[in-house]
């Protein structure tokens, strides 16, 4: 959606106002005004959308144990954790930005922070053996990186699928990808081999969520 300059007279208590909410709401004026006009004449902008799908995710995870918001969502921007059973018990951040506009929806990344070269090789691992699945599952390889310790993977558009159903499948995918890495983390300690399981958890994940990103 383009965005021009525009000028316009408005009171300065009504400016004071606006500023309040869109302090309140961890945005700028200009995009306050934006929503609040849009709202007004029934107009569903990119940020509107993306407040949706985060409002969503947010309810979901309010009401799961594995999950932890970090902050609140901004219009493009939610950060959630999850505690990892392993040495020194690191957390996990998982960092999901949504996209204005193109044919992806946004992308996942997921970190750590950590000196350990241990488990940062440890963490490429799972990143690596996580990527081979979702490629043996989807057939194709999904646009992802790996490095350092860091996962970063596109997240897909979904034609005509409303903000309820995108929160909810973020969360979803999410979630499934934090097990599966406590799975694998899980045998580690224990010396076992975890690749059967997790595909098969990723494979019933897939044939369960007609919504998949």
């Amino acid at each position: 959606m383009n965005k021009s300059v525009y000028s316009i007279v408005l009171s300065d208590d009504v400016i004071r106002q606006v500023d309040n909410l869109a302090y309140r709401e961890g945005t700028s004026r200009s995009n306050m005004i934006n929503r609040i006009l849009a709202e007004y004449v029934s107009y569903v902008t990119p940020e509107q959308r993306m407040r949706d799908i985060f409002s969503n995710a947010a309810r979901v995870v309010e009401e799961m144990e594995q999950l932890q918001l970090m902050l609140r969502p901004t219009d493009t921007h939610m950060a959630l954790k999850s505690a990892l059973r392993y040495k020194y018990n690191p957390t996990v951040k998982y960092s999901v930005e949504l996209y204005r506009s193109g044919d992806a929806l946004g992308e996942l990344r997921v970190t750590m922070r950590t000196q350990s070269r241990s488990l940062i090789e440890a963490l490429n691992g799972f990143f690596a053996l996580w990527a081979a699945v979702e490629k043996s599952s989807i057939g194709a390889l999904p646009s992802c990186s790996i490095g350092d310790g860091k996962y970063t993977r596109v997240l897909y558009q979904t034609a005509n699928a409303s903000g309820d159903l995108l929160g909810q499948a973020i969360i979803d995918y999410v979630t499934v990808l934090d097990r599966c890495m406590k799975l694998y983390f899980a045998s580690l300690s224990e010396g076992t081999d975890c690749q059967s399981e997790i595909v098969r958890i990723y494979r019933e994940y897939q044939n369960n969520h007609k919504l998949l990103v």
